[in-house]
């Protein structure tokens, strides 16, 4: 087993770019477990600002080539272009890059909060779909471990912001001056999640006057959950023309174009849109209008304030212990088909000698002391080379512990088969001694 991601985010492709591939999210995961014997499981982490594929292989180009062709073929990108694009990571670096992203170290805004709920969501959604393994979700519970370790231990997790506060932020050096938050009229495009928190931060702010619109007709609803006035289709124009602040959260394909807007823009209105959907909400050109000024990601990646050095240093140490715990523990794993194996074989000699003895002596009690010696000489004799296989798996060196294994005990364990029941021996007539019995 192999730790394998591709990985398309805001510090390696232009947003753009990222928003297409992750328009191929849904479906990924189930369709590459099942179209590849390479890949025994996926989870697909799909945010504002990056979309990433962790999975859990047995043959790293392969399956990296089937993840690259599903992408392709879901999207209007080559798969050369991807694969020069995304960045591959393999094994360790794996953990290691999800448990910074879940503590908000690779941000756009370092130490943002919404991504640690991301990743959980995103294994929660592998596991409905029955896309996960064992390995997968034991990372992603780490990584969200880690993520909460970095909130309690650090001021990380007070300083950081959530991408949609440093939008807000910048939107308000843009105000008019002369009028606070209270005095704005918002029009909230969305009622995802997203939506919701952007709610909830301009009522922190202050601000009375907020409309919701949404072309899938769920604003009421939305609105009487989280307040705010509902919008429909016909109260939208002159909702437009009151605003002082628009903000895109839906990316649900509606595009408000230039032209639509230019119509109906009051002159000398300044107006500040806010561009939060992935695939954009609003038409990138409303930026060459007359006072309207148009904040994207790509402006709050590029304005995105760098927290203190402190702060990002104790995280990143947080997040180095916990990838190293948990890489030993997962290559403590690996040594237990040869734990197994050496068990198996120790057991299969005990029963033979057992047998041997009851054989002679029936079941009397000298032969239950005899058995009762030998189990505990036994699990005496495993107790060292159990520790030992954990230690060297742990160090990277199973591989020197299955050959000597192979060497010592003639043992075949290149290729470990499921174990098998063992038949009943008709010699054990009388009952089996527990082993957890003591002299």
């Amino acid at each position: 087993m192999v730790f394998l991601s591709l990985v398309a985010s805001h510090s390696q492709l232009d947003l753009e770019t990222v928003a297409q591939i992750s328009a191929s999210a849904d479906g990924l995961a189930a369709a590459s477990v099942n179209g590849s014997a390479a890949i025994n499981g996926a989870v697909v982490l799909a945010t504002c600002n990056r979309f990433e594929v962790y999975a859990d292989v047995d043959h790293v180009e392969d399956a990296a080539e089937h993840l690259v062709s599903e992408l392709a073929s879901s999207t209007d990108l080559s798969p050369d272009f991807l694969a020069r694009r995304l960045t591959t990571l393999e094994g360790d670096p794996v953990i290691e890059h999800l448990f910074s992203v879940g503590a908000g170290l690779d941000s756009a805004v370092v130490g943002e909060r919404e991504i640690a709920g991301q990743v959980r969501r995103a294994l929660t959604q592998a596991q409905q779909e029955k896309t996960t393994t064992s390995n997968l979700t034991r990372l992603f519970q780490n990584a969200t471990r880690a993520a909460k370790d970095v909130g309690s231990n650090t001021d990380l997790g007070t300083q950081g912001k959530s991408v949609v506060s440093v939008a807000l932020d910048l939107a308000e050096e843009l105000m008019d001056g002369d009028r606070a938050w209270a005095e704005q009229d918002v029009v909230l495009f969305g009622t995802g999640s997203y939506a919701g928190a952007t709610m909830a931060l301009l009522k922190e702010r202050g601000v009375a006057r907020i409309s919701v619109y949404s072309s899938s007709g769920r604003a009421a609803d939305f609105t009487a959950k989280r307040g705010g006035f509902p919008l429909t289709d016909e109260l939208l124009p002159q909702a437009l023309r009151e605003a002082d602040i628009i903000v895109g959260c839906s990316g649900g394909g509606h595009q408000l174009s230039r032209a639509e807007l230019e119509s109906l823009r009051v002159k000398n209105h300044p107006l500040v849109a806010i561009d939060m959907a992935l695939t954009h909400d609003f038409d990138p050109t409303l930026a060459q209008l007359p006072q309207v000024e148009l904040i994207t990601l790509e402006s709050v990646r590029m304005a995105a304030p760098t927290e203190q050095a402190m702060a990002v240093h104790a995280a990143s140490r947080i997040v180095k212990n916990a990838t190293a715990e948990f890489a030993a523990a997962q290559r403590e794993r690996e040594a237990d088909f040869a734990i197994v194996a050496l068990r198996q074989h120790t057991k299969a000699v005990l029963d033979a000698e057992i047998a041997k003895v009851r054989a002679q002596h029936g079941c009397s009690a000298a032969a239950e002391e005899v058995e009762l010696a030998m189990r505990r000489m036994v699990r005496q004799l495993l107790h060292v080379p159990t520790v030992r296989a954990r230690e060297l798996a742990g160090e990277g060196r199973t591989s020197e512990y299955v050959s000597a294994l192979e060497t010592l005990y003639g043992l075949e364990l290149a290729q470990p088969e499921p174990a098998m029941p063992q038949p009943a021996q008709p010699e054990a007539s009388c009952p089996a001694v527990p082993e957890t019995k003591t002299a």
